[in-house]
């Protein structure tokens, strides 16, 4: 490899991965620069991507820096893994509706509202605001 920032991302991804032999770089040129598309292990893309994303922005920072030392705009590019990406069955068939709404992804209605309420989380006894505010009670 004669590319540094190619060689730079294989280094530290590398380091940083469980499966540093499933790591692969792929570089790209074209008028926007220099794109290096960048292809992991599934197992090893929340290592690559971390929290809120704050990882790969340093890598990406980082080949900024090393690309502007070489007059070039590089960016880098995280190739998702089709694996990546788990479906979950639907946990009964009775209900085709459900089943039907799981598997377009959007959760059913039902599911929506739930979500949306807080109900599910533990056990139903969460209420909504307007019935756990306290009724005021005159004094005299």
């Amino acid at each position: 490899m004669e590319y540094k920032d190619q060689e730079f991302v294989e280094m530290v991804v590398r380091a940083i991965v469980d499966n540093p032999d499933k790591v692969k770089t792929e570089r790209k040129v074209d008028e926007m620069g220099v794109l290096i598309e960048l292809t992991v292990d599934p197992e090893d893309m929340g290592k690559i991507i971390g929290k809120e994303g704050k990882t790969a922005k340093s890598i990406r920072t980082l080949l900024r820096v090393l690309g502007a030392k070489e007059r070039a705009r590089v960016n880098m590019k995280i190739i998702e893994p089709e694996t990546g990406r788990v479906m979950k069955e639907p946990a009964s068939d009775s209900n085709e509706e459900k089943s039907a709404d799981t598997a377009s992804g959007e959760p059913a209605e039902e599911a929506k509202a739930d979500i949306l309420s807080g109900a599910g989380d533990s056990g139903g006894d969460i209420k909504p605001i307007e019935e756990t505010k306290e009724k005021s009670i005159d004094v005299i």
